[in-house]
């Protein structure tokens, strides 16, 4: 009786088993497997093995793997049980009895970014900023580069035809595309056909609202029906989708125009895809940063009057800052992901992308809101007028970042801004914690978002193969613990709970745009974001989203180049409505959102 039921329902499964096998082979049969004892429950360890041999010598070097140290005997134990009782666990990927998980379905464990701290705003307001029309330009370009709010206003008072403008934009993309590389597919005949249905409502008098007949580029991760959506990887280079995603359904129904399927780096990764290297407009020797590559570069250029970018650890932000567009993150559930590509279920965000900050809230209005397709998406309010005074919000900052890289004058000389135009700036810290430990979790979740891809070995087709890029990330990620994936997922709440306590102290923060920290716990936590444009620096050297590698050097300036600087606000949970406020009034203050890329 000393022995574990466990022990003992496997030693004597074990014994039956020998006696019964050696009658059936007496009688040359095939052996039977043993009868259970009637009320006994199922044991781990006692199904049947299956995989290669294990030995302790093989979980010798894959303790290197996962920094657990076990003794002798613990790795012999383990080696002794693991075809019983962990390799039967593989079953549904290895098989027999295989199990397909369809690109769409989603975890069964979500997050829910609301269940920390207020739920956003109490009511529904959406307020435009004031003003009339100005006079319209007579050069293309100068109407081209004009932002959404004042293409809108010339669409309405029909001074200005979609028909016009998506031709100006279409024949921009093809002019410019060479030098960018920006561009996957242009979409000119169902442009073209769509600027003419809204012309025709216009003049009907049917005006669907600020977006009717704008142009717009989607990131080549949104499905389009009829439309090849790549994903910038060469193996989807052919893939049509039948039905448009959920986000460009609804700019459809806003009467936007689609111009273009914007490029991304291959899979949502940095700036490079298929077709090569997306380029930063104000400086052609760097890439444009990613994934969101061809909607910060479209967009910077004039050749799209907005795009839809997307988000997981930095992708709207990054190409934001890189190519001085204004890149809105949203809330984690705001805005419903369904026909997008997933990276990572607990991540992935899509938001606009434009040239003003009043332009992403224009756009954010129209694709918000929950749909059926996508389990994380909840229902919530915006609350944003355009014309409301910003005195009196506290605005957090962390007075160490705001005096060490990457924070610079502009970042500085922001906060100094934040304070004349009445708020009140107010410090703020967290605790010094490992937050990229929390990748884990992404590296977790987009291997297996692109298991299969991985196991058929067609990652090996991407352009990209460094150790930095996803086919070796995704085939490390094979090998993470999952008990570290459980550990990870309990400090994110941790984390959470942390931003909730700091968010309760201020109506939103100032940060540094690429503060590693910020950055990647505020996309686990799932806050919104806005990153505009705030001043210019100089750089002597091109940057660049890869891992340094010494035999491909980055080109070098001098003298220094004049490239674009922004800040990045960071809101609480569903409130974009005072970060847009807040956005709003330092955008005018700081008159630097107007400046063009030379050339363009």
């Amino acid at each position: 009786m000393g022995k574990s039921r466990r022990d003992f329902l496997k030693q004597g499964s074990i014994t039956v088993a020998g006696g019964l096998a050696g009658a059936a082979l007496a009688c040359n049969e095939k052996p039977k497997p043993p009868a259970p004892t009637p009320g006994a429950p199922p044991a781990f360890a006692t199904a049947p093995p299956v995989g290669p041999d294990v030995t302790a010598t093989t979980f010798a070097e894959a303790e290197k793997l996962v920094e657990v140290e076990l003794s002798p005997a613990e790795k012999n134990e383990a080696a002794q049980s693991w075809r019983q009782g962990m390799a039967p666990l593989y079953e549904r990927r290895v098989g027999p009895r295989k199990v397909a998980l369809e690109p769409e379905l989603a975890p069964w464990s979500r997050v829910e970014a609301a269940q920390f701290g207020p739920a956003g705003p109490e009511k529904d307001r959406f307020i435009r900023s004031k003003g009339m029309p100005e006079p319209l330009p007579g050069k293309d370009e100068d109407i081209a580069f004009a932002p959404v709010s004042q293409l809108s206003r010339w669409i309405q008072s029909r001074k200005l035809t979609s028909s016009r403008l998506t031709k100006i934009y279409l024949d921009r993309l093809q002019q410019f595309d060479p030098k960018l590389h920006c561009v996957i597919t242009l979409t000119r005949d169902h442009a073209l056909e769509q600027a003419k249905k809204a012309d025709a409502e216009i003049a009907a008098g049917k005006y669907r609202g600020p977006l009717h007949g704008i142009p717009w580029g989607a990131k080549d991760l949104l499905d389009t029906a009829n439309i090849a959506t790549t994903y910038g990887a060469e193996p989807f280079r052919t893939r049509v989708p039948t039905e448009d995603a959920a986000v460009v359904k609804r700019l459809n129904d806003a009467g936007a125009v689609l111009v273009a399927k914007l490029s991304m780096g291959a899979l949502a990764l940095n700036d490079i895809w298929f077709g090569g290297q997306t380029m930063n407009p104000w400086l052609l020797e760097e890439g444009s940063s990613g994934s969101s590559a061809g909607p910060g570069a479209a967009t910077a250029a004039g050749l799209v009057g907005f795009a839809i970018g997307s988000e997981t650890g930095g992708s709207i932000v990054s190409p934001s800052m890189r190519c001085g567009v204004t890149g809105l993150r949203p809330t984690y559930g705001r805005v419903p992901r369904t026909g997008a590509m997933t990276l990572c279920w607990s991540l992935d965000k899509l938001g606009p992308m434009a040239r003003g900050v009043e332009d992403t809230l224009l756009v954010l209005n129209a694709i918000s809101g929950p749909d059926a397709g996508d389990v994380a998406c909840v229902p919530s309010k915006l609350d944003f007028d355009a014309n409301a005074d910003v005195k009196g919000l506290k605005v957090g900052y962390f007075p160490k970042w705001m005096q060490e890289a990457p924070a610079t004058d502009v970042d500085r000389a922001a906060l100094d801004m934040v304070k004349k135009l009445g708020m009140v700036p107010t410090e703020v810290s967290i605790p010094d914690w490992p937050y990229d430990s929390l990748d884990l979790i992404l590296f977790a979740e987009s291997a297996a978002a692109f298991e299969e891809l991985t196991l058929s070995h067609q990652v090996y087709i991407l352009k990209m193969q460094t150790p930095d890029a996803w086919p070796n990330t995704f085939r490390q990620s094979r090998f993470l613990s999952a008990v570290d994936f459980v550990q990870a997922d309990r400090f994110r709440r941790k984390v959470a709970q942390e931003m909730a306590r700091v968010m309760s102290q201020v109506d939103l923060l100032l940060v540094p745009s690429l503060r590693d920290e910020m950055l990647t716990l505020t996309n686990f936590t799932g806050h919104p974001s806005l990153t505009l444009r705030a001043g210019f620096v100089e750089v002597s050297e091109a940057r660049s989203d890869w891992a340094p590698d010494p035999k491909n050097p980055l080109p070098k300036f001098s003298p220094p180049r004049r490239v674009p600087h922004g800040v990045t606000l960071i809101g609480r949970l569903f409130d974009e409505g005072t970060l847009g406020r807040a956005g709003l009034a330092l955008e005018k203050e700081f008159h630097v959102a107007g400046e063009r890329p030379p050339g363009f």
